[in-house]
């Protein structure tokens, strides 16, 4: 895997995944940014996101679970000191579908948490403190 960071101006820069693909990153006013883009500890956060939901999706469609959305919904605190580290990150996910079986959603959750999500498995044994719960709406 790899990755690219270009400064561009300021408090810019321009991310290149190795796959082709661009993000813009920018600092907040008052650290030199124009606030054009997501913050590069933002950018970690909704990684640890894309990641577990990439897992509970996969897990769930294999169990052929009828999931019509997916969303996980990401609040973390960071340490006061510098460096400013992330040190809790709550992902509650919402799933909604039809005739969804919570044994099913609690066991993609867990499996993501415990075994397959790299993100949030690299973070905890770094020292972050990483909780999920879940939560299943019914559609007709």
């Amino acid at each position: 895997m790899q990755a690219r960071i270009k400064w561009v101006q300021d408090a810019m820069f321009l991310g290149e995944s190795g796959s082709g693909h661009s993000v813009v990153m920018d600092g907040p006013e008052d650290h030199g940014g124009r606030n054009m883009g997501v913050r590069p500890m933002e950018m970690l956060l909704m990684g640890l996101g894309g990641c577990t939901s990439f897992d509970v999706m996969s897990i769930l469609k294999k169990s052929r679970q009828d999931v019509v959305d997916c969303v996980a919904e990401l609040r973390a605190e960071r340490a006061d000191a510098v460096p400013s580290v992330f040190t809790k990150i709550h992902v509650h996910f919402v799933v909604k579908g039809r005739q969804l079986k919570e044994a099913q959603v609690k066991r993609a959750v867990a499996l993501s948490a415990e075994k397959y999500c790299s993100a949030s498995i690299m973070l905890e044994h770094a020292g972050v403190e990483i909780t999920h719960d879940y939560e299943i709406v019914e559609l007709d």
